[in-house]
């Protein structure tokens, strides 16, 4: 019994996913599920470290700053621009010995590149810390220079396991690169719970450095098994480690441009109140959940197919697979923005609300969020265009709206939550405030979205308007008509029957509210054809 339970188990872990909508929600389950596990960690975060040392609370999230820079530009950039395209296009045309030469290559160069720049940022954290926090006290300065340096140690990991990543997906296995950010998310709980007590405010990034490791580990025995060699080689100078160059090039510096605008975001945060960082970072997560759900996941599983099609030259394939991607992602990420815009305070009192996160604290973080959830379906669906141009091996577009978009983001930035004391309905104000540097980010979000898809449109010779933008409007005229069921429904039920002072009640509130909404946009979509709906439902009885 126990051998088969093995088994069974390690072939389910190892399946293939063949089509873009079974791998996408493959996908989706474990973002969820990590997900759920970084609400409770930040929970957890919140009632150990807020009561009394609500500014370490502030440094450890501004600790990750510099790390996540190194990891979006040496992992992100080479995994979904340019490693999965060529490695994908080697194994299509069966150069299987040539494809996994190449990926040996990636992990060594990527390594030797990654201990250069840590070694950098480890000798010149004092000066780095001061440029992303420069309102921090000298205390809080001396604190962030030090978690700062041991937290390098955890990109090492994920820079192998950006590369197992990208082969499991390039070989249709999303299921165990999807646990692994599980994983990683396990080990900061588990240092929280156990080692913050012995450790303090280091506790948390020991759990950090643990979990990166078992992100990697937990992926090496597949890719190993479809024929993964670790070689003792350096070829930067192989035509293919220079094309992953080229592709990678743009995308790290587009990646630089986006981290350059986080760091200017922390900077203003830096000088606020203590706990406004983590308020920001809070409203953030809350925010990512459903992109990267939505968005994250349908662009990832798109990639391989888009990548395959562009290679094969069947361009009226590649917009019918990219349309049909578009519309699934709409159709799940407007309701979701819809839901944490209508039911913010409810979301964000279960998520943080723990011994220490006053009501205040709830109201900024709230406020926050709702200017946030304006551009959740923009963040979704750039997931997949950003994507569409990797697979057409172009990398230059994205740059260009990206910095076009970080100049617009950078500005609004400064005068909201600076210069201008802009207020909506009297009661959301954006001077000296998180609230100003989320409406600055919907707005550049929201721009950045339409600028990707006209020259997407363009470049490949666009798509037919009526089949892209008449199931769209339905999908927004569904989420408008869902925010009313939900909207008047929470009023009553919070004013009438239950007492949300208790978090049972609260529970009950979100989930029958949710539940109401969700009903009424399914019916909507159902009654006006979208496609989607009917698709929806097929799967969910095949879950069945």
């Amino acid at each position: 019994m126990v051998k088969n339970f093995i088994k069974n188990g390690t072939a389910f872990l190892n399946s293939q996913q063949t089509n873009i909508l079974s791998a996408a929600f493959v996908i989706m389950g474990m973002y969820g599920l990590s997900a759920i596990l970084g609400f409770i960690r930040n929970r957890l975060l919140v009632a150990v470290f807020f009561p009394q040392f609500k500014w370490q609370a502030d440094v450890y999230f501004a600790a990750f700053r510099i790390p996540d820079i190194i990891f979006q530009i040496l992992v992100v950039s080479a995994l979904g621009s340019a490693f999965i395209p060529v490695f994908s296009g080697l194994l299509s045309q069966k150069k299987e010995k040539k494809a996994w030469g190449i990926a040996a290559n990636v992990i060594n160069i990527g390594l030797f590149v990654f201990l250069g720049l840590a070694a950098l940022a480890f000798c010149f954290a004092p000066f780095l810390s001061k440029i992303i926090a420069p309102g921090f006290t000298p205390e809080e300065m001396r604190l962030l220079i030090s978690l700062l340096r041991l937290l390098l140690l955890a990109q090492g990991f994920f820079v192998i396991s950006a590369v197992l990543t990208g082969i499991l997906q390039s070989f249709q296995r999303f299921l165990l690169p999807a646990l692994a950010p599980v994983v990683y998310n396990l080990g900061l709980i588990l240092g929280i719970v156990f080692l913050s007590r012995f450790f303090g405010i280091y506790g948390p990034i020991f759990g950090a450095i643990i979990g990166a490791f078992f992100h990697f580990f937990i992926q090496l025995p597949t890719a190993l098994n479809l024929g993964l060699e670790f070689l003792p080689q350096l070829r930067f100078t192989d035509p293919l480690i220079l094309k992953i160059g080229r592709l990678m090039l743009p995308r790290a510096l587009a990646l630089t441009v986006e981290q350059l605008y986080l760091t200017f975001a922390l900077a203003l945060a830096s000088g606020m109140p203590a706990g406004r960082v983590a308020l920001f970072t809070f409203a953030q997560q809350i925010i990512q959940f459903p992109v990267n759900i939505f968005g994250s996941s349908f662009g990832q599983a798109s990639l391989p197919t888009l990548s395959f099609e562009a290679a094969q030259k069947r361009l009226f394939q590649f917009q019918k697979t990219f349309i049909l991607a578009f519309h699934q992602i709409l159709y799940l990420a407007v309701p979701a923005g819809v839901v944490v815009l209508v039911l913010r305070i409810p979301v964000v009192r279960l998520l943080f609300g723990a011994r220490g996160f006053t009501w205040e604290d709830t109201i900024i973080t709230g406020q926050t969020v709702a200017l946030f959830s304006l551009a959740i379906f923009a963040q979704a669906a750039t997931q997949l265009l950003i994507r569409g141009f990797y697979a057409l091996h172009d990398t230059r577009t994205p740059l260009y709206s990206v910095f076009l978009t970080a100049i617009l983001n950078i500005g609004l930035s400064f005068f909201l939550a600076r210069v201008f004391n802009f207020c909506l309905l009297n009661r959301i104000c954006t001077l000296n405030s998180p609230v100003g540097l989320a409406l600055a980010f919907s707005v550049a979000s929201i721009f950045h979205f339409l600028l990707l898809f006209f020259w997407l449109d363009k470049k490949v010779g666009h798509f037919n308007r009526l089949k892209v933008f008449l199931p769209a409007g339905k999908i927004f005229f569904s989420g408008f008509v869902m925010a009313i069921f939900l909207w008047a429904p929470m009023r009553i039920l919070d004013h009438l029957i239950f007492d949300t002072t208790r978090t049972i009640n609260l529970i009950f509130l979100t989930l029958i509210v949710s539940l109401i909404g969700f009903l009424a946009y399914f019916f909507l979509t159902w009654i006006l054809k979208i496609k989607e709906a009917k698709t929806l439902l097929q799967f969910a009885k095949k879950i069945r």
